[in-house]
């Protein structure tokens, strides 16, 4: 056996692993919106189980209404009890969030959690809240200097990721969906399971490729109903994703958006036990009530309207419009029964949205910033440059040392032929194959690793 050089071939195991470290650079990514105001909007959060959970227990992970998390994904709140049926584990939700302006950027900064025994960092970021959010942001925002160290019965700021985009997409009502990428997702298939276009996706991340990896947290744009309720109605700005519905005005009304609607239709809530009056001044139609008659000219349409809610009341409008044709029945989003267990596909793949009956659809181009990040970095505090300058959810500048590094290995190479060198692990203890394969010039020694070894 031919007599190696124990100092080359040191060198070449710890090039191999500076390789694979150096890979595992590219971490996950997740895209920002700059904001420069006050105001607050509606988004949704991407939220998968971690664990068999009270849909109670759920709100309170996020501090909002239980009944909001189920009218948000179409579930059945006339079932009894229904707050304290327990959700199983990996089922995947959508999850109401209002979207602040924080340092210049849109984010969550609502949810509070209290720490229990063994809980870390990590843990609370990557298993609880689903890599929402990452290790290096909770620390950042609760100011801690030593995160091996957490006091039992601390509330932290959980910061999450949300974006608004002034509430459309192509012009059109959307609300957005900070979704969490899984192994096993394309964007082709994140786009099909949300009845949009991989061309929207990429605009709406500023995407320069579809390549997407575990753990980048995608805006999704949802097809919505949208309200044009007063500035000074506690839910002004309500908006509806597609085929599901919204509880508002203290439990007394629901606003629904139908499959493939636009429109947003408020009745009286199941939930109305002491609420304001619900009809339409000058008349006696209640709120949901719509008439219709047919004459020589169209379909006169009459209905009583939402609009809104503002100081413990209910306020209603009348309106009448002079239609071609007469509507037919409003269309209500089916409802579902609160699940009881996860099947592969609904644990391993996005919740499905109700396909429009709209058409194709046509995107416009347009451009937001995004933000890569590196391990023990927290993405960007702030946008940096304009929109026309952002950056997408790949992170090239880790190719650059990576490729540094594959071209000192050649280097080093001496001019013997070393076949399937060496094996190389990477951070998460994974056997690579075998990285390197170099045909002799000029000489007939070969090599393995067992002759490394």
């Amino acid at each position: 056996m031919p007599n190696r050089n124990p100092t080359f071939f040191s060198s070449y195991f710890a090039l191999c692993f500076m390789i694979f470290s150096n890979v595992a650079l590219v971490t996950s990514k997740s895209t920002i919106e700059p904001c420069s105001n006050s105001d607050s909007c509606n988004a949704l959060l991407g939220y998968t189980l971690y664990t068999d959970l009270k849909v109670a227990e759920v709100a309170s992970l996020f501090q909002v209404d239980p009944i909001s998390i189920l009218t948000s994904n179409a579930i059945d709140i006339s079932y009894p009890d229904v707050e304290n049926h327990i959700l199983p584990s990996n089922l995947f939700l959508k999850i109401p969030i209002l979207c602040s302006c924080v340092d210049g950027i849109r984010k969550s900064v609502s949810t509070k959690y209290k720490t229990r025994p063994q809980d870390t960092l990590s843990s609370i970021a990557d298993s609880i809240y689903a890599g929402l959010v990452s290790a290096d942001q909770i620390k950042e925002a609760n100011s801690i200097s030593d995160p091996s160290v957490l006091d039992v019965g601390e509330n932290l700021v959980v910061p999450l990721p949300c974006t608004c985009f002034n509430g459309t997409d192509n012009e059109l009502p959307a609300i957005y969906l900070s979704y969490v990428v899984k192994a096993v997702d394309t964007l082709a298939g994140i786009a099909a399971s949300y009845s949009t276009t991989i061309t929207d996706l990429m605009n709406v991340n500023a995407m320069g490729s579809t390549s997407i990896k575990a753990g980048d947290i995608l805006a999704v744009p949802l097809s919505a109903c949208a309200s044009n309720f007063p500035r000074y109605a506690s839910d002004y700005g309500l908006i509806v994703p597609n085929g599901s519905y919204a509880i508002t005005a203290s439990h007394c009304v629901q606003c629904s958006c139908g499959p493939g609607s636009r429109n947003l239709y408020c009745m009286p809530s199941s939930l109305a036990v002491s609420c304001s009056s619900m009809q339409c001044k000058s008349s006696n139609l209640k709120l949901g009530n719509v008439t219709v008659q047919q004459s020589s000219a169209g379909c006169n349409v009459t209905s009583c309207a939402y609009g809104g809610y503002a100081n413990g009341t209910i306020i209603t409008w009348l309106s009448s419009s002079l239609q071609p044709r007469c509507p037919g029945p409003q269309q209500f989003p089916p409802l579902l029964a609160p699940p009881t267990h996860v099947t592969r596909d609904s644990a391993f793949a996005p919740a499905p949205a109700p396909q429009s009956d709209g058409g194709s659809t046509t995107t416009v181009p347009k451009t937001v910033p995004s933000t890569g990040s590196l391990p023990g970095l927290a993405p960007a505090g702030a946008p940096m440059g304009s929109t026309s300058d952002a950056s997408t959810l790949v992170n090239s500048t880790a190719a650059i040392p990576t490729a540094f590094m594959i071209f000192l290995l050649i280097k080093l190479i001496p001019p013997f032929s070393l076949s399937s060198l060496c094996y190389c692990y990477n951070t998460s203890g994974e056997q690579h194959k075998r990285i390197a394969s170099f045909e002799p010039i000029g000489s007939g020694l070969t090599g393995s690793p067992e002759d490394v070894a």
